[in-house]
């Protein structure tokens, strides 16, 4: 690939005690692109996202961002290098309004300021001096991703970031996920709804039983009914 690599995930191996749950993981994300990491229930999506922010350390294997490794730094020392995970829990502030959660997070050499963010997702500014427990889970999911980009990241990392969300929704954070992406955001996205993943990726890797087991670029993989059955489990008659 010509482009400048952002994330290079090489051959890396986690545990949870003595379970094996990642084996000898490869991936990347270049500049500028939005990748997938795609598998069933269980199969090291959350681990991998994990991994790479340290909460889970890697035993074996590289993590370079942007040029440097990274595996072994604490959670701290990652996020500060400019990476940031929105997990599926997303994590928001419930008794902090709307704007408090954004601007606790805010970094003044942040290009990402209130107004930015304001932008992108009208429903936080006309909620704006609501608190963060009377906002509905799809604005509380687009509060998680507007407060992670208020903390000035360089790779945003999203997990689930549409599960149980009703579709009108869904195709809002989309639509708002394009937008961030169209700034040349790099972005890798944990999700199960296929669509999304087609309407958004240029590549797609996927994951089963803690091993990288099919990459392709989104051209190829929106028609790949086989590999989607085998591996995702899709039903390809539908």
């Amino acid at each position: 690939m010509g482009a400048e690599a952002i994330l290079e995930i090489h051959e890396i191996d986690a545990y949870y005690g003595k379970s094996h749950a990642l084996q000898s993981v490869s991936l990347r994300v270049d500049a500028g692109e939005v990748v997938t990491l795609l598998g069933r229930n269980g199969a090291g999506k959350t681990t991998t996202l994990k991994s790479i922010m340290g909460v889970v350390p890697p035993a074996r294997g590289r993590i370079v961002f942007r040029g440097t490794d990274i595996a072994g730094l604490p959670p701290y020392a990652i996020a500060s290098k400019g990476l940031c995970l929105v997990p599926e829990q997303r994590g928001i502030f419930s008794l902090l309004t709307v704007e408090e959660n954004l601007t606790v997070a805010a970094r003044r050499n942040s290009p990402w300021q209130l107004q930015d963010v304001y932008r992108i997702f009208p429903r936080l500014k006309e909620r704006r001096r609501n608190g963060g427990g009377q906002l509905s889970g799809g604005e509380q999911q687009m509060l998680a991703i507007a407060r992670a980009l208020m903390n000035h990241p360089t790779l945003l990392m999203l997990d689930e970031p549409v599960e149980g969300l009703a579709p009108v929704i869904v195709d809002e954070i989309v639509t708002q996920l394009g937008q961030i992406r169209a700034t040349g955001m790099p972005i890798l996205l944990v999700e199960q709804n296929l669509e999304v993943c087609h309407q958004l990726a240029s590549r797609h890797y996927i994951i089963e039983q803690g091993r990288i087991v099919h990459e392709a670029d989104n051209q190829s993989f929106v028609g790949d009914l086989a590999i989607k059955d085998r591996y995702l489990g899709v039903n390809v008659a539908s």
